[in-house]
C-alpha cells in the first residue's frame, strides 16, 4: 500500500507567456483569483499573499455555495525560475508541498507542477485534474 507521503503528482504545460509574467502570476492576487480555478463554474471571491519566503497566501475557491479554503508558506521564490509554498486545505495533508519551475521555451514559459503528500490516491488524482485545469486557465489568462 502506498503512504501519504509517497503521493506525488507532476503536471506540465508550456505557456505562450515570458517566464517573468508566468512566475509573477503565482504570486499576485489579482491574478490569482483569475485563474486558480480548478473545475467549471468555480471562481475565487478571496486571494491574498504576502509573497516572501515565509510569507503566507490564502486563496478561497467557490464551487455553487460551497467555500473551499487553501493556505500556505511560501519556502522558495527564487525569482522567474522557482516556486516552492506549502499547500493546506481540507483535502490535504501535512507537509503537502508544491513546486513549480519556469523554464523559457521558445517564446514561452514551460511550467512543471510537482505536488508531493496526499491524504489519499483520489485525493491526488482529483489534484492531478486541478492543477491540470488550473494551468490552462492561467495559459488563457496570460495570452
Amino acid at each position: 500500500m502506498t503512504t501519504t507521503t509517497e503521493l506525488e503528482l507532476t503536471v506540465e504545460r508550456t505557456i505562450a507567456a515570458p517566464p517573468e509574467a508566468v512566475f509573477d502570476a503565482w504570486l499576485d492576487p489579482e491574478m490569482l483569483a483569475r485563474f486558480m480555478k480548478p473545475g467549471p463554474d468555480m471562481s475565487v471571491p478571496k486571494a491574498e499573499t504576502d509573497p516572501r519566503e515565509g510569507g503566507r497566501f490564502e486563496i478561497v475557491m467557490r464551487a455553487g455555495d460551497q467555500d473551499m479554503p487553501h493556505t500556505g508558506t511560501y519556502r522558495k521564490i527564487s525569482p522567474h525560475s522557482r516556486l516552492v509554498f506549502t499547500w493546506e486545505s481540507p483535502f490535504s495533508t501535512e507537509d503537502s508541498t508544491v513546486t513549480l519551475d519556469f523554464t523559457p521555451q521558445g517564446g514561452g514559459t514551460h511550467v512543471r507542477l510537482h505536488h508531493i503528500r496526499f491524504l489519499s490516491e483520489e485525493a491526488r488524482d482529483n489534484h492531478q485534474g486541478g492543477w491540470t485545469a488550473i494551468l490552462a486557465v492561467l495559459d488563457t489568462a496570460l495570452t
